[in-house]
């Protein structure tokens, strides 16, 4: 409860109370919170503490406002460190939600020449493009277009991305011991296409991302991903 000869300030307890529900479970995702005034006659405290409570809580991410409708609790934003190799499904797994995928395109296409560059093989040699939708509980979360050789990866077959994650794949059907991934990053907005998939505004921001992996010195995977903004926080830890 507040405690008003508490040396913290009142909006700052208010907060943590607040917090601390969302991080036990007690209220989840798209709850909506109490109304101001229930939560002044909750905690016996003023509505201007309130205010300052919940207008701090939607900076920090932790609420969301709907106007006429109230606040709501966030979804959870995944915070993906860079310090180690990462795979979608298995970063999903690790914060509770269920990953899957939807194979949007599946083609053996002959390599254009900046795929072929990244790839280090011939133009027109042969690669597959592979378009897909990650989502997380149902809810679309990256749009992603990967090239992979053909030579690498012989008789590649679209239901086997359906149902089998693709790094998993790579390691169960083709033995492959994936060695570094290098990845660099861009704000960017998401085309209309884009955005269609994600179910996200034109306007709103998105990551760009490109990862190239490695098996040894050879490039075995180039992808390119656009990432909901409001999903997904990348941090690095720096020594």
């Amino acid at each position: 409860m507040i405690e008003k000869d508490n040396r913290l300030p009142l909006y700052y307890q208010l907060m943590d109370i607040i917090q601390g529900k969302i991080e036990r479970g007690e209220l989840k995702e798209n709850d909506r919170l109490p109304s101001e005034r229930e939560l002044c006659e909750i905690y016996q405290v003023s509505r201007t503490t309130v205010r300052q409570t919940m207008q701090e809580l939607e900076k920090e991410g932790f609420i969301y406002k709907e106007h006429g409708k109230g606040s709501f609790v966030a979804p959870k934003v995944i915070n993906q460190s860079l310090v180690k190799f990462y795979s979608f499904t298995e970063e999903m797994k690790m914060v509770g939600k269920i990953p899957s995928s939807v194979v949007v395109d599946f083609q053996l296409v002959p390599c254009d020449a900046k795929a072929a560059k990244v790839l280090n093989i011939p133009v027109e040699d042969h690669v597959y493009k592979i378009i897909r939708l990650r989502l997380a509980d149902d809810e679309p979360m990256m749009y992603e277009t990967s090239y992979l050789p053909f030579a690498r990866f012989p008789n590649l077959r679209k239901e086997d991305l359906e149902n089998i994650p693709m790094y998993n794949l790579f390691r169960e059907k083709y033995n492959v011991v994936i060695t570094k991934a290098n990845e660099s990053f861009k704000a960017v907005m998401a085309t209309k296409e884009e955005a269609a998939k994600l179910n996200i505004d034109t306007k709103e921001p998105s990551l760009l991302i490109r990862r190239v992996t490695y098996e040894g010195n050879s490039v075995i995977e180039y992808t390119i991903s656009i990432a909901r903004g409001d999903k997904f926080t990348y941090s690095v830890e720096l020594k």
